[in-house]
């Protein structure tokens, strides 16, 4: 009896053991995916602050962070490289992980905030406040904020909830959106025929998405935002997994409608501080959170889609400085070149119609 008992206590473990190695698995990948996605972001920084036009040794990199003064790398270096390397860090990390939230709640790859008229109500709004009211710097930012929660609640309140409190499904959501966004696009049009050359100079600039001007009182500011956010975002992000289930398996399991809401206002501000950082800078919330998806075996990671929005971020600008000889870019206009390519695929491909991707 005892031998057989011995013999018996292997096989009626087994099936636990299985189905906590099964658990583990995801775990495991998902801290793979992080630490990668980790160093390659490590490595674009390094590329854009020490490689260049003007290079700069590691030893005088750090010399410099040390407060030593060398004549030109120090101001380059402390005025340029590095500010536009680390506002790359936190508007790309803002950015798709607004992304990621966007097109996980609302279960479609295509509800990010480039599609459905966020980052067009910031844009539009920046542009009203610089050729209207001729505002600049920190007002222009403020409104840019304002205009994105403005449009994000006429979208959510136009496209509406079914019967049961949820969200009346992805693809309405994106049509409103879109139809918000086309419209957004024909105010700003309208807008430059009422500006000066100075005016429309600047909102153009401002439109394409740039890191030009990035300096450090932005960075503290969005570095701030960030702070801030990310808590709510780790607080409620835990009901993501049965949000991607469904609206009627979510509600099951407790997660209602409140939660949707308060991720999806989480969202618009995450992208809303990014805009007013540096402008619409394209499809990079659209593009972050299905690569990281993809990365991550079909699971969502929100804290890989913010590493590879910023990756994407940092080494667009990098691309979009010394990519072509003389010539350099804002950095949306390579993102945008990116995305465009990346919506068409998704639209031929039909995925955009699944509710789950």
């Amino acid at each position: 009896m005892s031998t057989l008992a011995t013999r018996r206590i292997p096989d009626a473990t087994a099936p636990a053991e299985v189905v906590r190695r099964a658990r583990a698995l995801p775990v495991r990948r998902a801290r793979r995916l992080v630490g990668s996605l980790t160093v390659v972001l490590v490595l674009a920084v390094a590329a854009r602050v020490l490689l260049g036009d003007f290079t700069i040794t590691i030893p005088d990199f750090f010399r410099i962070l040390g407060g030593a003064e060398i004549p030109g790398a120090s101001y380059i270096l402390m005025e340029s490289k590095l500010p536009r390397a680390v506002l790359g860090v936190l508007v790309g990390a803002a950015l798709g992980l607004g992304g990621a939230i966007f097109q996980t709640t609302l279960r479609n790859p295509l509800a990010s905030p480039d599609v459905v008229g966020i980052s067009m109500g910031a844009s539009a709004a920046a542009a009203l406040a610089i050729i209207t009211f001729g505002l600049d710097g920190p007002a222009v930012a403020a409104c840019a904020i304002a205009g994105a929660a403005v449009v994000s609640l006429v979208v959510r309140l136009v496209a509406g909830r079914d019967p049961a409190g949820l969200y009346a499904g992805g693809q309405r959501l994106v049509l409103v959106g879109i139809g918000m966004a086309a419209a957004l696009q024909a105010l700003v049009q309208y807008l430059f025929t009422r500006a000066d050359v100075y005016d429309a100079h600047l909102v153009l600039r401002w439109l394409t998405g740039s890191l030009h001007d990035a300096d450090w009182a932005t960075i503290r500011i969005v570095g701030l935002a960030l702070l801030v956010l990310l808590p709510v975002v780790l607080w409620q992000g835990r009901s993501l997994p049965a949000t991607e289930l469904g609206p009627d398996t979510a509600t099951g399991l407790g997660v209602g409608p409140r939660r949707e809401d308060v991720l999806l206002l989480v969202g618009v501000l995450l992208v809303a501080v990014a805009v007013a950082a540096a402008g619409p800078v394209a499809f990079v919330s659209f593009l972050a959170g299905p690569i990281a998806r993809a990365l991550n075996a079909g699971r969502t990671s929100l804290a890989g889609a913010a590493l590879t929005g910023a990756v994407i971020v940092v080494g667009a600008d990098y691309a979009a400085d010394y990519l072509l000889v003389d010539i350099n870019f804002p950095v949306g206009v390579v993102t945008g070149a990116l995305g465009a390519p990346f919506l068409l695929w998704l639209l031929a491909s039909g995925r955009a119609s699944r509710r789950q991707f």
